[in-house]
């Protein structure tokens, strides 16, 4: 069959250990059969981040903003132990979710692939919730200091006026550690506006959630902020449609949601948003089944899997073995980008690609060819066969043949 051609390239950016190897398979066995596919490549690998100091990861982002579609697969962030992994890294370089999703801005929305055949470990769950992860700052732009004798820390502003702001943040009387975290107020509602978009496009409840009785003047700006854009821009389109906004504590929001039937976006802060994604995604059947889209305030998407680079099975396929890892997460933003692509540059066979490889991979699965972590998780009675990433993806690629066909 003729191949689909595209116009304008996204932005590929490659990742680390099993993941990368995931990667190379999707393209080989899923979509360069089937699309002329333009790319400008960019190799997030931990040890080229190294090499070019990270700048890679900067030239990516920006590359992404340039295109207006990126693609990227799962990297290592180092820490103590990747550093004795790794010993040619000169420097424990940061998170490239956390440097492109500063350059980007926007909201990072995560969904869970829901599968009838998987029952959510919360019973009453019977739709998916969708976390809304504010993107920029926090603790993933923080700095971090330890000191070894008393003393006193104070966080001091300086304004371009010349005026001071300066606070105490603690006294001590021995070793600490201190950090110091920020935020942008228009950043804050450039998240706020995206979840009530959102929101408004799905057709969903927003919930939005911080601790302001302890962090009031930090959460408080997060609350303010998206108060002050529900009732001058939003509620009026909320209220037509029927939708509610409302805005609880984090702890009251955790009880509320484990007593949910799902259904709805829930907004949270970068950290608790990281962690509660993961929650949730668990709780629906797997981290691999989660989907990840960066929106950014001028409308760059930017597409990845919730999941990390699954190291184990990284190391099992170095000594040749054969690995059942779910490549669904990864699929699914392969998908989403070219979906985002087509639909930017009004190629409707682009978009036609996409949805069809979504429904070929789900079809797969509800014949019950899968990999080992679904095939644990299947109701008993349903009939399954594990089988390794490279057998399931073949699995796929007859489906979207005949699909295409």
């Amino acid at each position: 069959m003729e191949k689909i051609k595209m116009t304008t390239p996204l932005v590929e950016m490659d990742g680390d250990e099993m993941t990368r190897v995931l990667w190379d398979m999707i393209k080989t066995r899923l979509i360069l059969p089937f699309v002329e596919l333009k790319t400008e490549y960019y190799d997030l690998g931990l040890l080229h981040r190294n090499e070019t100091e990270d700048r890679v990861t900067s030239d990516a982002a920006n590359a992404a903003k340039k295109y207006g579609v990126g693609v990227k697969c799962a990297t290592i962030t180092p820490n103590a132990q990747r550093m004795e992994e790794y010993p040619q890294l000169t420097k424990m370089w940061k998170s490239p979710n956390g440097t492109i999703r500063s350059i980007l801005d926007g909201t990072v929305f995560r969904t869970p692939i829901v599968l009838p055949f998987i029952k959510p470990a919360v019973r009453n769950w019977k739709k998916p919730i969708t976390i809304a992860r504010h993107a920029y700052g926090d603790v993933y732009k923080a700095v971090d200091l330890e000191t070894e004798e008393p003393g006193t820390a104070t966080l001091t502003f300086r304004g371009v006026s010349g005026r001071e702001q300066s606070v105490t943040v603690q006294s001590v009387d021995g070793p600490a550690v201190f950090q110091g975290q920020h935020n942008k107020e228009s950043s804050i509602r450039s998240f706020a506006r995206s979840c009530f978009q959102y929101a408004i496009d799905t057709r969903q409840d927003l919930w939005f959630s911080t601790k302001d009785t302890i962090a009031k003047v930090y959460d408080g700006v997060f609350k303010r902020i998206f108060e002050e854009e529900y009732r001058s821009t939003y509620r009026a389109q909320f209220e037509a449609l029927g939708l509610t906004y409302f805005y609880t504590l984090i702890d009251d929001a955790v009880a509320r949601v484990i007593r949910s039937e799902g259904g709805y976006i829930w907004a949270c802060k970068n950290y608790d948003g990281d962690v509660m994604s993961d929650m949730v995604s668990t709780a629906f059947g797997s981290l691999a089944m989660m989907t990840s889209v960066l929106v950014s305030p001028d409308g760059t998407m930017e597409f990845e899997a919730a999941h990390g680079t699954v190291t184990r099975h990284y190391y099992r396929y170095l000594k040749g073995e054969q690995t059942s890892t779910n490549p669904m997460a990864t699929i699914f933003a392969w998908s989403g980008a070219l979906r985002r692509r087509g639909a930017l540059d009004q190629l409707p066979d682009l978009v036609r690609f996409g949805e069809a490889l979504e429904s070929a991979s789900l079809e797969t699965l509800s014949a019950g060819i899968m990999t080992k972590d679904l095939a644990g998780l299947a109701d008993d009675g349903f009939p399954v066969r594990a089988v390794t990433s490279g057998e399931f993806l073949d699995a796929i690629a007859i489906r979207l043949r005949e699909k295409l066909a």
